[in-house]
């Protein structure tokens, strides 16, 4: 029988404090072992709030550990290091994004977008700068969007 905690824990600073030891401590696991392994999983993710599921086969005793990520929002704020997105994105920018952030970005959420590549991944993460506000090399997520499909960056998005 497999049972599963899922929890928001902070990346890389998981302890055994609640919600992960109460929900664990039942479950006759070293508590330790699990929070071990969960920082070592979340460390990428320092500063952030990301979801952890535990599968434990109560049985015998062992356990899966699986991370989610981050939404792309929050991944672009600290890469920026700006605490939200615009209130108006349309006439108001909060930050610039290079490319290689992009791709930095793209390359963190690759198990949790849609495109099959690489430049794919980097225009769904230029989609999300789109409406928080924010600049891509200097130039409107639009504008850098028809770059990218006319093959500007390919050198870079490979």
């Amino acid at each position: 029988m497999a049972e599963i905690i899922e929890a928001l824990v902070d990346g890389g600073k998981a302890n055994a404090g609640p919600p992960l030891g109460p929900a664990l401590g039942p479950l006759g696991l070293n508590i330790m072992a699990v929070i071990k392994e969960i920082n070592e999983k979340t460390k990428a993710f320092h500063g952030m709030k990301v979801p952890v599921k535990v599968t434990v086969n109560t049985e015998t005793k062992t356990f899966e550990v699986s991370v989610g990520t981050p939404p792309t929002s929050a991944l672009i704020k600290k890469e920026l290091g700006i605490e939200k997105g615009s209130g108006d994105a349309r006439n108001q920018k909060v930050g610039n994004l290079t490319i290689e952030q992009v791709k930095k970005i793209a390359a963190m959420k690759e198990t949790s977008l849609l495109g099959k590549d690489v430049k794919e991944r980097a225009r769904e993460i230029i989609g999300t700068c789109q409406s928080m506000g924010i600049t891509v090399e200097g130039k409107n997520p639009k504008e850098m969007l028809k770059e990218i499909d006319n093959g500007k960056y390919d050198e870079v998005l490979r």
